[in-house]
């Protein structure tokens, strides 16, 4: 255990956030026995649940990062996108550091500042010191990595990868460096080696390279592969041999013309082509059709050829031509003509460079075990080193890390194969639209071999929960059991069951799931839900009812009051998080008018029944500027008006679609500002955000507000539950530089504190907000401003004070209640403006008080509509009795400008 104000190299630990899709939303009628199809969605440029996929796979895609001094090959924009960012555990724990160029610059000034004061001081990972030019972040944050998984958890890891180990230590600076950064790319793409760059830190590049792919010898390993439920056979290629290398040679490696064409650049490839005779409107489509060529065509490109170049052929030019001719596509010719083409793309690239394997692999168990997840990338390398020379303040909080969070190489092993039949389920259900019959058996039949696995890893967490676990230390390292992973692949193969009407199998496994309150809690609630349908129209006909129920109808009536207990327990499950209570709610009050249930009996839900959110309308002035160079096409195609002042109306000329970009609209408050020519103040109307306009709006109506979207409730919940936040619980703060514990993104957060979390609901419930508001910002604002996530200094202690006054105390306590339940996934789609009106005092002192206000609105403008988590949290804060109104923005008047 270490004290956050005294860090040691081996805190600079993190965890890990599996993200899971939203649940299934399941409807009331017969019909929704099956599960709604799911749309067709666009394939993921990126797979956070499987780090370990085999090469070439989708999961390898979030390695693309943008490397300095290197090619970086963006001809085929046109054809994906680049990744979305993303937020590990680490990097949303830690506080927003500059990683770029700079922040680097300061990284190594620092270093060697320290070591010109301290000649002993040996920081740096090993016992090299740390010299500037012959070190860098990276290279000290990959091998801070190495050492501390070989430090706590080397028995994870055999004897022949503890030799490849030892050859890594051996390596020169300038060799780990370049590895490292290859290994931050495209790890499983050829680099050229003459576009590698890196002149700065590499200075015998030639050297590097002949390092790492010098071929070195292996012992012999006593460790035996496994199987796996699920896997067929483990990826090929990622199982060390007798020999290896840290990288390959394209010399040695590239001999097919589709392996080398991919190689070449869009304009390199358009050349090519040229000669080839083949065409296609972008590198995709080029790419194809000069394969199919190749693999089409006779004698391809030997025409052109010298007797010479067949280096010593003794057949004739014609005689090979002719032969092509005669014996078209026979199984020995396209190998000879591809052969070709491959010498002259390889001449054009020159040698190239590719991560091996097996070695690849292996460094990627080694990232896993150290910052307990499969997400990380170049941020997440260098994020905690930089931020230790930050100069903020952080929370006091004891750090702790377990160094036996797999108990066995065998189950590290079987989670990564976990992960990687977790990705063939994924693929089949969520990255390549609507499932087919038979992709949806491909899912069952993966189902069906991991379930009885599931239920015995089960059975063992539930013992260590029972007797090991006494302080909520398991809730997170839970996330990197394979159980964790199997109770998801579980959780689709009920839904495939349902689709295919095994109604009883399907109810089955969720009483399973049901049961076990370890893993995917966040999901209890659909599964109330689902159970709570199957029970309502199917279980009748499956399952035997009392022996009184001697016709359909009372069977199906016992079924209903079953469903009704069902929906009961849900409701009553501390578990159950509060955004599916309204359908559950919904359910409980059709099965009582059903049952014919007495009124004095009936369920009470008038507190919590939604109301539609208020609707308003405000006009003002909207601007608009015809496209400029910089506009993209989309943009550039708008119509523009002709005169440049109309008049919204009936035959006013329809404006031009505004959905590519922000409008511009003028500020109704006016500014003053000194006139240049008079010097005197002037009024005047300054350009703004819709948004901005609507708030001036609601001023002019004696409202207070910020347009702040989520980032008033944050700081409302850092301010609420800070101390909540920084409890202690192990393996939840693995650095001294966290601004929250890594679990908060996670639906392990709320379980572990439950206890704590409705203590502090019922302070708030009862008007003890505006203490603790007080408290926090005495103890960790003013100078100090304590990095607590989510917690934005800048809000006005005052105006909190104001707002959580003016809060209805039940109300705060919902909305609080569902950050706390599902901080990761709502942190979006709050309303846009947050508006009150604040308490005050009639009369004189010790009056009566007149009750404050809040009010949440959402604006739109033309063509805009409510994404479904606006909807969600317009129905959480319309269920907690928050006024909720959607403001819609009207032009008056449109300028041209």
């Amino acid at each position: 255990m270490l004290q956050a104000s005294s860090p040691s190299k081996h805190n600079a630990m993190l965890g890990k956030r599996v993200p899971h899709p939203k649940s299934t939303k399941h409807e009331d009628d017969d019909e929704a026995a099956d599960f709604n199809t799911p749309p067709a969605k666009r394939v993921k440029r990126e797979v956070t649940d499987d780090a370990h996929s085999s090469r070439g796979s989708p999961g390898k895609r979030w390695h693309n990062n943008a490397v300095p001094d290197s090619d970086a090959d963006s001809e085929d924009e046109d054809l994906e996108e680049q990744p979305r960012e993303r937020r590990t555990d680490l990097e949303s724990a830690l506080p927003p550091v500059q990683s770029d160029k700079e922040a680097i610059e300061a990284y190594e000034a620092t270093r060697a500042a320290e070591q010109a004061e301290d000649g002993e001081r040996t920081d740096r990972v090993g016992e090299r010191k740390w010299v500037k030019g012959k070190s860098s972040i990276y290279v000290d944050a990959f091998n801070l990595a190495l050492e501390t998984v070989l430090e706590d958890e080397a028995h994870l890891f055999d004897e022949a990868e503890h030799a490849v180990f030892t050859a890594w230590r051996c390596l020169s600076y300038e060799a780990q460096y370049l590895y490292v950064r290859l290994f931050l790319r495209k790890t499983s793409a050829w680099h050229r080696v003459c576009k590698l760059g890196y002149h700065s830190d590499v200075a015998n590049l030639p050297r590097a390279i002949e390092d790492l792919q010098a071929v070195r010898e292996l012992p012999s390993s006593s460790s035996q592969a496994g199987e796996h439920p699920g896997e067929l056979e483990p990826p090929e290629g990622t199982t060390l041999e007798s020999h290896f290398a840290f990288a390959d040679r394209s010399e040695d490696c590239i001999q097919d013309l589709e392996e080398a064409s991919s190689l070449l650049r869009l304009d390199e490839l358009k050349a090519l082509a040229k000669d080839a005779r083949v065409q296609g409107k972008n590198k995709k489509e080029l790419l194809r059709a000069f394969r199919r060529t190749s693999g089409k065509q006779t004698g391809l490109g030997f025409a052109s050829m010298k007797r010479s170049d067949t280096e010593g052929s003794t057949v004739s030019i014609a005689s090979v031509v002719s032969e092509d001719e005669s014996r078209d596509d026979t199984p020995s010719r396209p190998e000879n003509r591809d052969a070709h083409w491959v010498d002259k793309i390889m001449a054009e690239t020159g040698p190239c460079i590719r991560l091996a394997l097996p070695t690849l692999k292996l460094f990627e168990r080694v990232h896993l075990v150290f910052y307990r997840s499969t997400e990380w990338t170049e941020k997440s390398l260098t994020t905690i080193i930089l931020a230790r020379i930050a100069r903020w303040n952080f929370p006091d909080y004891i750090v702790s890390r377990s160094a036996n969070i797999f108990a066995s190489r065998a189950l590290l092993l079987e989670f990564e194969a976990s992960l990687r039949t977790q990705f063939r389920v994924d693929n089949i259900m969520e990255f390549n639209g609507t499932p087919s019959k038979d992709t949806l058996q491909v899912v069952l039949d993966i189902f069906e071999e991991v379930h009885p696995r599931w239920k015995v890893l089960l059975a063992e967490e539930q013992r260590k929960e029972d007797s090991i676990y006494s302080t909520g230390e398991g809730a997170y390292l839970r996330r990197l059991s394979p159980a964790w992973v199997y109770t998801r692949i579980v959780h689709k193969g009920a839904y495939v069951l349902g689709k295919y009407k095994h109604h009883l199998r399907e109810y089955e496994v969720l009483c399973e799931l049901l049961n076990q309150r370890l893993f995917h809690t966040s999901r209890r609630g659909d599964w109330y839900q689902r159970k709570a349908l199957l029970e309502e129209h199917y279980m009748h006909l499956h399952l035997p009812s009392p022996p009184e129920c001697k016709d359909v109808e009372s069977r199906k009536r016992h079924w209903k009051r079953v469903a009704l207990s069902t929906c009961e327990q849900g409701l009553q499950d501390h578990l159950t998080h509060l955004i599916f209570h309204h359908d559950l709610q919904k359910r409980t009050m059709k099965l009582e008018k059903q049952l014919k249930v007495p009124k004095r009996l009936q369920h009470d839900f008038q507190h919590v029944l939604l109301t539609k959110a208020a609707e308003r309308t405000f006009h003002g002035i909207r601007i608009e500027r015809p496209p400029s160079h910089t506009t993209s096409r989309r943009n550039s195609e708008q119509p523009t008006p002709s005169s440049t002042t109309t008049t919204a109306g009936p035959s006013a000329p329809k404006p031009p679609d505004r959905r590519t970009g922000k409008t511009i609209w003028l500020d109704p408050a006016p500014h003053t500002l000194l006139d240049p020519t008079t010097a005197l103040p002037t009024p005047t109307l300054s350009e703004c955000s819709v948004e901005a306009m609507c708030l001036s709006s609601y001023r002019a109506l004696s409202y207070k507000g910020y347009h702040s979207e989520g980032g008033l409730l944050r700081t409302l919940f850092a301010y609420l539950f800070t101390d909540i936040l920084f409890l202690y619980l192990p393996n939840v703060f693995q650095t001294p530089y966290q601004t929250c514990p890594l679990d908060l993104h996670t639906d392990a957060f709320f379980p572990s504190r439950v206890s704590e979390i409705h203590e502090r609901l019922n302070v708030i419930a009862n008007g003890g907000a505006a203490g603790l508001v007080r408290g926090v910002w005495e103890a960790h604002g003013g100078e100090r401003k304590t990095c607590i996530v989510g917690l934005d200094w800048t809000f006005d202690v005052e105006d909190l004070v104001e707002i959580v006054e003016a809060f209805p105390g039940e109300a705060l306590s919902t909305v609080m209640k569902v950050l706390a339940q599902e901080y990761g996934q709502r942190g979006g789609g709050v309303p846009d403006l947050f508006l009150w009106k604040p308490r005050r005092v009639i009369g004189e002192e010790g009056g009566e008080a007149e009750e404050g206000e809040v009010m949440f609105a959402e604006v739109k403008s033309e063509n805009d509509r409510l994404s479904d988590t606006q909807r969600m949290w317009i129905d959480v804060l319309s269920g907690a009795g928050v006024r909720v109104e959607l403001c819609h923005a009207v032009a008056k008047e449109v300028r041209v400008q």
